[in-house]
């Protein structure tokens, strides 16, 4: 059995294992067994009786706190077990902080810290006061989209959002005495950055990884932010691909609407805003990818994320408001339903990868072959195409006059390439030119 959690072997004593006693009683608690190897089996102890006096002295000494130290026997060999109880405040020992994560033991410095003793003290970094600020500093603007999404929703009536701003606020327990929390400028502020740096958006096109073509900053309230972050991607980033069925025209974007939502609302509601670096969303021409910065709960790996869980925010009161205005679930279905998304338009489900601070999420973003009609595969379904050659083909039969560019910017590739498509459809016979390449039209053998 490896150790775990709550279990820790050491082959002998050293007093730099009090970091490990501060690690257990600042998270779940743990043993620590002295006088076994890395594999548990027990190695003995010297002094064994000496150290079962002076190991709970210096527990005591150094973190004020009491452990039990039991003096156990195997095999004729003597070894310690040191016994610590999670306590509800704080530890620390010579003024750090440690904390029992895994099998690891680790400093908390930084905003990890501030975060644990807020946590410790029944607060999150979202919950804490902000001086200085009313709620008639904040957007009235956002107010009313919220007040609309919440009640088309059903989340709440048109009673429950027919109160000021403030008591809409209080409601939403995003006041604290006489200050409003953290979660209130995020979401309702105007200019949240004035507080809280890093609280935007910044997405990027790029050719290859260092190639950056374009790029945008969304800026605002969080409470509005999804919507203009997909309006964006939708608008300038994406290219959709068009087919019809029938007379109705239907455009087919690289990633699937409802996914790409459900994953850009986890990474503004998820999001760790303590460390001041914003979210990005790098669009490749077969990738999309989401970084933001934060943390799995605790214990958790990626396989926890993906299997079937219960909610647990990172920022609770930014979460409780977004899901009382309709944009997110308190299930913890939101990567069931981004994979659920990809599934129904026959897309591979999104790859996620987590490390100590940060999160990603990368949507593979292929050429998709639409649907040509009920003839194609009747006169190209055995010729060997692939899905550009399909979709040229497409183009030409809803537009003989189509041109290569137009094409190009339709499917999502250079206009090089829809030329030298079309030149091997051209020499495979299937396709011919009728006209002038300006005044032109395509026939489809």
């Amino acid at each position: 059995m490896p150790e775990t959690q709550t279990v820790e072997w050491k082959a002998s004593w050293r007093d730099e294992y009090l970091k490990w006693v501060c690690g257990f009683a600042n998270a779940q608690g743990g043993v620590l067994e002295i006088g076994k190897d890395d594999r548990g089996v027990v190695v003995g102890v010297a002094d064994s009786k000496r150290l079962l006096e002076d190991v709970p002295s210096k527990i005591q000494n150094a973190m004020a706190i009491v452990a039990d130290v039991d003096l156990r026997e195997e095999g004729g060999l003597a070894y310690l077990v040191v016994t610590v109880e999670p306590y509800p405040y704080p530890i620390s020992y010579h003024g750090r902080y440690y904390y029992r994560s895994g099998a690891t033991n680790r400093e908390l410095t930084g905003s990890a810290l501030d975060e644990f003793i807020l946590r410790k003290q029944g607060r999150t970094w979202d919950g804490v006061p902000v001086p200085y600020v009313v709620a008639g500093d904040l957007d009235m603007v956002a107010f009313r989209d919220f007040r609309r999404k919440a009640v088309s929703s059903k989340r709440l009536t048109e009673a429950d959002v027919a109160l000021s701003d403030e008591d809409l606020l209080e409601s939403l327990r995003l006041i604290d005495g006489d200050y409003l929390r953290r979660a209130a400028v995020l979401l309702f502020g105007e200019q949240p950055e004035k507080w809280v740096v890093g609280a935007y958006v910044k997405i990027g096109y790029f050719e290859t990884g260092a190639d950056l073509i374009y790029q945008d900053e969304v800026h605002g309230p969080l409470s509005t932010m999804a919507d203009k972050v997909i309006e964006i991607l939708y608008s300038k980033y994406f290219k959709g691909l068009i087919s019809y069925q029938g007379i109705q025209r239907i455009e087919t974007y690289p990633v699937p609407l409802e996914a790409c939502r459900e994953a850009v609302l986890n990474a503004i509601v998820h999001r760790d805003y303590s460390d001041g670096v914003p979210i990005q969303i790098k669009v490749f021409p077969n990738e999309v990818i989401i970084y933001n910065t934060g943390r799995l709960p605790d214990n958790w790996t990626v396989a926890d994320l993906l299997a079937q869980h219960g909610s647990k925010p990172h920022n609770p009161n930014i979460a409780n408001a977004f899901f009382r205005s309709g944009q997110i679930e308190t299930w913890g279905r939101g990567i069931e339903k981004i994979e659920t998304a990809c599934q129904a338009e026959g897309r591979p489900a999104p790859v996620f990868a987590a490390t100590g601070t940060e999160i990603k999420v990368s949507f593979s973003t292929p050429i998709t072959e639409v649907d040509l009609g009920e003839n194609f595969g009747e006169n190209f379904g055995n010729r060997q195409l692939n899905a550009s050659q399909r979709t040229i083909i497409q183009l030409m039969q809803t537009d003989p006059h189509i041109t290569a560019r137009l094409m190009a910017d339709s499917i999502g590739i250079s206009r090089r390439q829809v030329e030298s498509n079309i030149a091997d459809l051209k020499a495979r016979g299937l396709i011919d030119r009728d006209g002038s390449a300006r005044k032109g039209t395509w026939l489809i053998r």
